[in-house]
């Protein structure tokens, strides 16, 4: 039953030996210590994202330097089509206005009048009015279109026009020339002229 003395309980002497307070030192240093790396890493981090997001800011500014994107001239030329389409298959203002001319007709003309002047009065009438506003919608869709096709050469120098747009403008350009002939052929008789009563 005896008792252990210091050297016997193992108990490290010298350089080695260290005691509870300087072990629980160490252990505060070693938190601190990662402490603060992960604060520098969390600095580090916001630092970047601060960085994006000012690179973000100042996207919008360097795209306006750039010049136009050509959105307007996109517009420009769907809407060019979009008119030339119409001249051709026909609109609703056309459709409005044709069915008003037939019934001015029906109102203008008398009972006794010749059958050639009743067609004439009720259906003629009323078909040059449907030409009328092909014609119409086409000139639009021509207007446009040349005018999305000219942008260029009074726009920023050096930008190209996107090939699409170019694309598209000559599809509107063409349905409107298109249209516009068959329009002018509509209303003069050419094409599809009013039959013959005699």
């Amino acid at each position: 039953m005896g008792t252990k003395t210091a050297d016997e309980t193992g108990a490290k002497t010298g350089a080695e030996a260290t005691t509870d307070e300087q072990k629980v030192s160490v252990a505060k240093t070693d938190e601190v210590t990662e402490a603060e790396d992960t604060t520098a890493e969390d600095t580090t981090a916001d630092e970047t994202a601060a960085d994006d997001i000012d690179d973000e800011d100042e996207l919008p500014e360097a795209a306006r330097e750039e010049g136009p994107t050509g959105v307007g001239q996109g517009a420009g030329a769907v809407v060019s089509a979009a008119l030339g389409l119409v001249s051709l298959t026909g609109s609703w203002v056309g459709t409005v206005a044709a069915a008003r001319e037939t019934l001015v007709g029906q109102l203008q003309t008398s009972s006794t009048a010749s059958v050639a002047k009743q067609v004439k009065e009720v259906y003629g009438d009323a078909w040059q009015t449907t030409a009328l506003w092909g014609g119409v919608f086409a000139l639009f869709a021509l207007v446009v279109g040349v005018g999305v096709l000219a942008r260029p050469a009074f726009g920023a120098p050096g930008k190209p026009q996107a090939v699409w747009i170019k694309s598209v403008a000559w599809g509107g350009v063409a349905l409107g020339v298109v249209g516009l002939l068959l329009a002018v052929l509509k209303y003069t008789g050419v094409l599809l002229d009013l039959p013959s009563t005699s």
